[in-house]
């Protein structure tokens, strides 16, 4: 899979227009209305639909992409009440994935479970966003993940490639704010919106953010010809995660990396030497809660 960023020189550009023109992303949209009393089901389909289409139509970026290079990203949507017709609360999961080069793999780049999800929906009425603007609490949650899964996905392609997006992030925050909403505000749960993105945008995470480059590109995407070096990369890449959790042992954007990647980094260091395996371990179980899941990793082999 070839850079997000598509170069195409002089007289071949004709010649790929036709392929360039796929939206970023592939967002599967899952909405469960199960705790609902309603006689109208239809609602949760159509909300479903609309939802999907404006993740998946929209232009993100200045960037082409062709179909097969948009990112594999959900929202699982768990609607638990509707104070009135047209009000709902939820509690929303996103994930993003992307592929591994020379394998049939695809590896967890984000995990969010965002627990304020609150929000008014119209059936058939369009969902209208703006960049500059706060015009509701549903979209502007939409364009933040876009921006979160983007951002994401470029950062695992180049350091600190995700800062644009980032930015866009903040941005849709900033707007945000004035509407009171939860998730959105500095004070409250340390594991909302706005402390995820302020977490990535600090500066004292860059190294954390640089270390996302060099475990995807250079040691996921190349851990078929090399696994001992690539393992060594992830292992120096956590260490990178461990120095931030000694500054910030609360931080969202540290419990959000061990939600997507602790069974990976199971599953990697379950392999190699044995010094590899029990400093990765040592780690791993002093920075991660889910202890139980590194137990493999210093098995008799």
């Amino acid at each position: 899979m070839p850079d997000r960023r598509i170069i195409i020189t002089g007289w071949m550009l004709w010649l790929a227009l036709g392929t360039l023109s796929a939206q970023e992303l592939n967002c599967k949209v899952t909405v469960n209305a199960d705790q609902i009393q309603t006689s109208d089901r239809g609602i949760f389909k159509d909300m479903e639909r609309a939802i999907a289409n404006f993740m998946n139509t929209r232009k993100w970026t200045n960037d082409s992409y062709k179909n097969h290079e948009r990112i594999n990203c959900a929202i699982f949507l768990n609607i638990s009440r509707m104070p009135s017709i047209g009000t709902f609360s939820a509690n929303a999961q996103i994930t993003v994935a992307r592929p591994v080069f020379n394998s049939n793999y695809e590896t967890v780049l984000l995990n969010f479970a965002d627990r304020d999800w609150d929000f008014e929906y119209i059936e058939s009425l369009p969902l209208e966003y703006n960049d500059n603007a706060y015009i509701s609490n549903l979209t502007s949650m939409l364009a933040y993940y876009a921006y979160i899964i983007l951002g994401m996905d470029y950062d695992s392609f180049s350091e600190r490639g995700g800062d644009p997006y980032f930015q866009a992030a903040l941005n849709v925050v900033n707007n945000a704010q004035s509407s009171n909403r939860p998730g959105w505000q500095t004070t409250g749960s340390t594991r909302n919106r706005y402390n995820l993105i302020e977490n990535i945008n600090n500066p004292q995470m860059t190294e954390m953010r640089k270390s996302m480059y060099r475990y995807h590109r250079l040691a996921l995407d190349t851990f078929d010809k090399n696994p001992d070096e690539s393992r060594q990369i992830i292992l120096n890449a956590i260490k990178a995660v461990r120095n931030v959790w000694q500054i910030y042992p609360s931080s969202i954007f540290v419990i959000s990396f061990f939600d997507a990647k602790s069974t990976e980094l199971a599953n990697v260091f379950s392999e190699g030497s044995l010094n590899v395996r029990r400093e990765a371990y040592d780690i791993l179980t002093m920075v991660d809660a889910k202890r139980g899941t590194y137990q493999k990793i210093i098995e008799t082999k």
